[in-house]
């Protein structure tokens, strides 16, 4: 029965993109990024009920105004910036020390070719994070998420009947 449970992560998935399109977009988001301030109210409205957020509203304002002469920079002007190399030195290391917890050598590879296994998924999943980092910015989280959920439901109903067959 392992296969049901293993399905049972599309089932979340899927009740998840079902449900996606009843939530607001990020109340935040909405004022910061579009410029939509009755979209931001209602938002707020719908994730907090009825109230007055007439302060919370000010404040995401003011910060917008903060935030106006500022550039929104791309990945590699991120990689490029040297205020973040804490962050992406400490980012790195995580990813290393994933890459050094064992998992290559538990997928009962050949010892020999474990060490490249170790770098291939390292460098795919640096690529990733440059690239996944690069497609949020430009498409936003909302569209994103629902590629992601109906693409995971997809591929494990695909699985499920692979492993039923």
């Amino acid at each position: 029965m392992w296969n049901v449970l293993l399905s049972f992560s599309g089932l979340v998935a899927l009740i998840q993109l079902l449900f996606l399109p009843f939530f607001p977009e990020s109340p935040p988001y909405l004022l910061l990024q579009k410029g939509d301030k009755a979209g931001c109210l209602k938002a707020m409205k719908q994730l907090w009920g009825e109230g007055n957020y007439h302060t919370e509203f000010d404040d995401m304002l003011k910060e917008k105004a903060v935030t106006k002469g500022t550039k929104i920079m791309n990945v590699l002007e991120v990689l490029k910036e040297p205020s973040v190399y804490p962050q992406l030195s400490i980012m790195l290391l995580l990813l290393l020390s994933l890459q050094l917890c064992g998992l290559s050598a538990t997928a009962n590879l050949q010892e020999s070719i474990i060490p490249y296994v170790s770098v291939g998924v390292a460098i795919s999943e640096l690529i990733s994070i440059i690239f996944c980092s690069s497609i949020i910015d430009r498409f936003g989280r909302r569209i994103l998420l629902w590629g992601g959920y109906l693409l995971m439901a997809l591929i494990l109903v695909l699985l499920e009947t692979s492993l039923l067959l």
